[in-house]
C-alpha cells in the first residue's frame, strides 16, 4: 500500500483542476521568476495569476524545496 500523499503535494491534485495547469508548469514559473523569498512568490502568484493563498503556499514550499533538496539548481 502506498501512504498517502502528505504536505505540499497533497494540494497538486486540486490545483492542477482548478486552475488547469500541471504543477510542473508552474514549477517553471516560479523557478523563471527574479524574486526569491517565499512570501514575495506567494503574493505574485495571487495577484499575478489568481491562485488561492493556499494553493500558492503549497506550490512555492514544495518548489523551494524541491531545489533546496536538489542543491539550489533552479
Amino acid at each position: 500500500m502506498t501512504e498517502p500523499v502528505k504536505g505540499p503535494a497533497s494540494y497538486f491534485p486540486s490545483i492542477e483542476k482548478k486552475y488547469g495547469k500541471p504543477i510542473s508548469e508552474w514549477q517553471s514559473l516560479i523557478r523563471s521568476s527574479d524574486l526569491t523569498k517565499h512570501m514575495e512568490l506567494v503574493t505574485w502568484l495571487k495577484t499575478e495569476h489568481g491562485i488561492g493563498h493556499g494553493h500558492a503556499n503549497a506550490l512555492v514550499a514544495h518548489t523551494l524545496q524541491e531545489d533546496a533538496d536538489k542543491g539550489g539548481a533552479a
